[in-house]
């Protein structure tokens, strides 16, 4: 099948360039897949949007029933201890943790809302679809370029075998592919190696979010509260924080976010997360409401300094597949929709120009241009005077954007690849968890069942192991696997029988976080695409 363009993920990054190619000429030929069983079921966010790139999408958002229904009524900003907490007065936060003029969201609902903003306009959408395969030009003008993508093949089975209910992958063409797939993309870490994409930058780093949905009393419930923390429960040199945004209709979101960074083996993000809401000032929320969705997702918090090359032959990267996020404000889907916009206008000349196959780089040459980049340069270095601790980072960031409005005359790099920051557990304390509750604090595995989590009993695994001895030669002996704490969907398990222990994979409780694939030590799990259609079925995260 033959496209102008084809976009690899249904987030708004991809929503919004397909989008913007159909405005800027009808007569293009835009195809979105999407590894979701719909739009919208693998997105998991906090999420408060700035409205500023939807509006320039859409300047009549409103009136075309955009679901950004609450505006933020209310800042707070808490630092914990235990058993109190200290409510930082909103004239000392920064311009980065001030929400005026944001809207609480669901971003799922957002996505669902822009795929049938593209549907209108002819953009062919494909959910259920996974890009499995980069396709390259092998002769003509272009070899070696971008040629498209191939979705993977449906109805093998963990032999390796067609089943009866085998169905082929198909074959996408395009002038450009757009990579979208969000957060540590497969493809798009295929890219970045072939093209060596990453020369010259930081090394990327990441957090893992993790959230769940409420329902609150009424009593309790106040439309448009952003509440965010600091401190208590993790330790002080590790980093990370909480959310807790308050929706409509008695609905909160409530989230944990831990910067893969962290340098304990023993710490286990979602144990961190159930630990928070036990805090008086977190519970007194919670109380007398019920917990209805949970689920996970690793984020890029890298910023400018950890941006690979955006163009190369034939395609490019988009929203979190190349780490457009704001870290400072907790904030990525404006930035996600405006890369998509500007890798739209730089395709559109280039078709009308009757060109393809080669390097955008109109795309980033625009970014450099944009208020996307004065953005993310005013917020470089706050990731990395966080990673300094939560004292010395939270003095440093307050001089940084309160004194130097962010431009301050020094950039500061990140160091380390975040698999490369744990102690060996000789080294390291251990951490003792307390049992949940079931009301305020849940398992992982009774957390799972309300992520509409699934996948295929039958179907090849998808999270696989360079070397099958690592897992208990390596990270057993040295970290005490760690892979059973960072995980926090319970894929990981250490058993011990007969022969010694081993480790079980349990791949069908997977909800593609790809924190696995960011964190292990050795770098030896390897997430690949699943068949489409798996993994979470997000209603409104």
């Amino acid at each position: 099948m033959q496209y102008d363009v084809v976009v690899v993920g249904g987030g708004p990054a991809g929503l919004a360039a397909a989008i913007r190619l159909k405005q800027l000429s009808p007569e293009h030929a835009v195809c979105l897949i999407e590894k979701g069983s719909e739009i919208g079921a693998h997105i998991l966010s906090g999420a408060v949007m700035d409205p500023r790139a939807i509006a320039e999408l859409f300047p009549d958002w409103k009136d075309r029933g955009a679901p950004l229904n609450v505006p933020v009524s209310e800042d707070r900003f808490l630092f914990l201890r235990e058993k109190s907490a200290f409510k930082t007065p909103n004239f000392l936060l920064p311009a980065c943790f001030q929400n005026h003029g944001n809207y609480v969201i669901s971003l799922g609902q957002v996505a669902r809302w822009l795929g049938s903003m593209a549907e209108a306009l002819g953009v062919e959408i494909f959910p259920g679809f996974a890009g499995a395969e980069v396709l390259y030009h092998s002769a003509g003008k272009t070899p070696g370029a971008v040629r498209g993508v191939a979705t993977g093949d449906m109805g093998v089975n963990r032999q390796g075998e067609r089943s009866d209910a085998f169905q082929p992958g198909i074959e996408l063409h395009a002038k450009y592919t757009f990579f979208a797939e969000g957060c540590r993309g497969n493809l798009g870490q295929q890219l970045e190696a072939k093209f060596d994409l990453r020369k010259g930058a930081d090394p990327q780093v990441y957090g893992l979010g993790l959230k769940e949905l409420w329902d609150l009393k009424p009593a309790k419930h106040q439309p448009g509260l952003v509440l965010h923390t600091a401190g208590w429960p993790l330790e002080s040199d590790t980093y990370g924080g909480s959310f807790l945004y308050h929706l409509d209709n008695n609905q909160a979101a409530v989230g944990f976010v831990v910067g893969l960074g962290y340098s304990n083996p023993y710490l286990s993000p979602y144990e961190e997360f159930q630990r928070y809401k036990t805090h008086p000032a977190i519970r007194s929320f919670l109380e007398g409401g019920k917990r209805i969705a949970y689920g996970a997702r690793a984020i890029t918090a890298g910023g400018l300094q950890s941006l690979p090359e955006l163009v190369f032959p034939g395609g490019c990267l988009i929203g979190d597949d190349a780490g457009f996020l704001n870290a400072s404000r907790i904030k990525g889907s404006h930035c996600a929709i405006k890369s998509g916009m500007l890798a739209a206008e730089a395709a559109h000349a280039a078709l009308t120009a009757g060109r393809s196959g080669d390097a955008l780089t109109a795309y980033p040459e625009a970014f450099r241009q944009s208020w996307l980049f004065d953005e993310l340069y005013r917020a470089r270095n706050f990731k990395p005077w966080m990673a300094k601790g939560l004292t010395t980072g939270s003095l440093m960031v307050g001089i940084d954007q309160m004194v130097f409005g962010g431009k301050a005359p020094w950039t500061l790099h990140h160091d380390h690849a975040d698999h490369e920051t744990l102690k060996k557990k000789t080294a390291a304390q251990t951490i003792a968890y307390a049992k949940p509750d079931g009301v305020i604090s849940f398992d992982r595995l009774t957390n799972l069942s309300f992520s509409g989590t699934n996948h295929g009993e039958d179907q090849p695994a998808h999270l696989t192991l360079k070397d099958a001895a690592v897992p208990v030669n390596v990270n057993l002996e040295l970290y005490d696997a760690p892979e059973q704490r960072y995980c926090p969907a319970g894929v990981y398990e250490i058993l011990h029988d007969t022969s010694g222990p081993r480790l079980q994979i349990n791949a069908q409780n997977c909800v593609h976080c790809k924190t696995c694939d960011i964190k292990d030590p050795t770098q030896n799990i390897v997430w690949v695409t699943p068949e489409g259609g798996g993994g979470p079925n997000y209603p409104n995260m």
